[in-house]
């Protein structure tokens, strides 16, 4: 059929499928339904692609960045329990979505998984198309040589014999050379001349291959270590010993498979914390420059060992890591009752709520009183009074440290089981006896001195841990109590650290993947993956020359330098040739 030379007339032949005409005695062409089948298959080979295998991988990595936005309940109970505290509105928006438990939510998981089966899909073919290749021969030698990259002649060197066999001597010779560059070799005869087909550069698929396995190893990896690990979170205070029990934990995370018996039973003792921070700067006063934790660790027969844990050095012990994830102060409190009992006293750790450690912590007091007895107190590492009256720390560390306390009274709601956190305290339902509305002033302590409680309950002290402090003094009654407490406070205040403690029985198993994620890389960037043949052709005047090409497989810029460098070292340098042809050209 031709085309229609109406200028109104469709531009295809009317037998073509995108006629608009139809020929009545033709069957219309349907095109065939996939079906259940066939959609199945289709799918697969989409979630089995290498593009989809990138773009899972992408997507991976774009879903674990809310996981460093926002505090994770595995990491970090007591930052989520702040972010509610802090944001009421939107937390419970961003709990709804997951985003406290990224790493084990529905939607990561999906991805997750959906990335595990695609490089599998992947690799399993690659490795079997891969294997079939390396088994193969070498191609066939092309007819025309001239048509691929960086073709060259050279003339064939005669010295003795006839030209056919300094032709088979000359392949023979390119072959053995080529074989010692690191090809793969295979002779072939080519419309009755010799040639030699080499291939190298199949470690550039090797390494590709052991890249996405490596891959689907970590991910195994990081699987079974999550399921078979745990990590556990404890606040220490200085002199305090930590035992790696299940129930020394202040908040423990679980493998869906962990069992406690997997706990390896081991002390770690927190000797001294040593905070460095910035003096000389004065752009920067104040910002720290290096947390350490000494400790103490002791198994059950060994003799005790000094380590130490610095915020990006953790401590390997016993199959755990610990981690030094904060630190604060912790003043040591003491109260006493109207009988003068001591009824409560403990190194009770405040939370930072900014850069120079201004810190609020909560004293609860359940016995020995005539109504269960609550604190809540801000701590001033060096205490500074703002133009509102209000005070603030200007420097973290200890240089007028400052105590003041909010005293509440009645039901703690910790008597019905119901579990409360020790960092908070609801006072809703509390009499407030000291500090806001009440009337009555807050009460300020320095390291050292002891006030009474309000409504003649008893004292409280803040206590000096310096080694040789002197005596408790009493505020109320001594007026000279601030000249006499004039002094270095550099050691009055114990400190707290906080410590995660993880463990991975996959950790060795992820850095050798790792290892070979990296190796596998490397090869498959800088390996090339070539094909070169020399061929002995025969020319119209009756001469033999020795043709050289090469083809690569993706780029490859040195790929013509290459071909030329092997001509030069077998055949000799492209200037041979002038010289060689000049005597013809004189001749004639």
């Amino acid at each position: 059929m031709t085309p229609q030379s109406d200028p109104g007339a469709p531009s295809r032949p009317a037998d073509h499928i995108d006629s608009t005409e139809a020929d009545p005695g033709e069957t219309p062409v349907n095109q065939p339904k996939l079906g259940f089948v066939g959609w199945l298959r289709f799918a697969w080979r989409q979630l089995t692609s290498m593009r989809t295998a990138l773009l899972l991988l992408l997507l991976l990595a774009i879903a674990a960045v809310p996981g460093s936005l926002v505090p994770q309940r595995s990491s970090d109970p007591n930052g989520v329990t702040q972010y509610f505290d802090n944001n009421p509105t939107l937390a419970p928006i961003l709990d709804g979505f997951q985003m406290f438990d990224v790493y084990t939510s529905a939607w990561f998981s999906a991805i997750y998984l959906l990335l595990f089966v695609s490089l599998i899909g992947c690799i399993i073919p690659r490795t079997k198309h891969h294997f079939e290749a390396l088994r193969a021969r070498p191609p066939r030698t092309p007819v025309r040589l001239s048509r691929l990259a960086g073709y060259t002649e050279r003339p064939l060197p005669v010295s003795t014999g006839s030209t056919s066999e300094a032709a088979a001597a000359a392949i023979d010779s390119a072959a053995k050379q080529l074989r010692q560059a690191g090809y793969r070799v295979e002779r072939y005869e080519v419309r009755g001349e010799p040639s030699v087909s080499a291939e190298r550069g199949y470690l550039r698929e090797t390494g590709n291959l052991v890249f996405h396995t490596a891959l689907v190893g970590v991910l195994v990896a990081v699987g079974f270590g999550g399921g078979f690990g745990f990590s556990g979170q404890r606040v220490i205070v200085e002199g305090q010993t930590f035992v790696n029990t299940l129930a020394a934990y202040d908040s423990f995370n679980p493998g869906r498979f962990f069992t406690d018996t997997r706990l390896t039973p081991y002390r770690l003792t927190l000797e001294n914390l040593d905070a460095v921070y910035e003096t000389r700067n004065q752009d920067a006063i104040g910002q720290p420059i290096d947390f350490t934790a000494n400790v103490t660790v002791q198994d059950q027969d060994g003799e005790p060992e000094d380590r130490t844990v610095k915020v990006n050095e953790p401590l390997y012990t016993h199959g755990t890591d610990v981690y030094l994830l904060g630190n604060g102060y912790a003043p040591t409190i003491t109260v006493k009752n109207a009988e003068g009992e001591v009824v409560f006293t403990d190194a009770v750790p405040f939370l930072p709520q900014d850069a120079n450690l201004t810190s609020i912590g909560v004293v609860k007091v359940p016995d020995g009183m005539p109504e269960q007895l609550g604190m809540v107190g801000f701590f001033y590492p060096t205490q500074t009074e703002l133009t509102s009256g209000a005070y603030t720390s200007s420097y973290p560390d200890l240089i007028l440290p400052v105590l003041t306390l909010n005293v509440y009274q009645g039901d703690l709601g910790i008597d019905d089981g119901t579990p409360t956190s020790v960092y908070e305290l609801d006072v809703s339902t509390l009499e407030q006896l000291s500090g806001g509305k009440t009337g009555v002033d807050s009460i300020e302590l320095k390291p050292g001195q002891t006030a009474e409680l309000p409504n003649g309950l008893g004292t409280v002290t803040f206590e000096d841990v310096t080694p040789g402090a002197a005596p408790a003094v009493d505020v109320d009654a001594d007026a000279d109590a601030e000249a006499a407490q004039e002094r270095n406070y550099a050691q009055s205040v114990s400190r707290f650290a906080s410590f995660d403690i993880h463990h991975d029985p996959t950790q060795m198993w992820v850095l050798a993947f790792a290892a070979l994620i990296l190796g596998g890389l490397l090869v498959s960037l800088f390996v090339p993956r070539r094909r070169m043949w020399v061929k002995a052709v025969s020319k119209p005047d009756g001469s033999v020359v020795l043709e050289y090409a090469a083809l690569a497989r993706g780029e490859d810029p040195g790929l013509e330098d290459a071909v030329t460098g092997f001509a030069d070292k077998h055949a000799g340098p492209a200037a041979s040739v002038e010289t060689a042809d000049a005597p013809e050209k004189s001749s004639t």
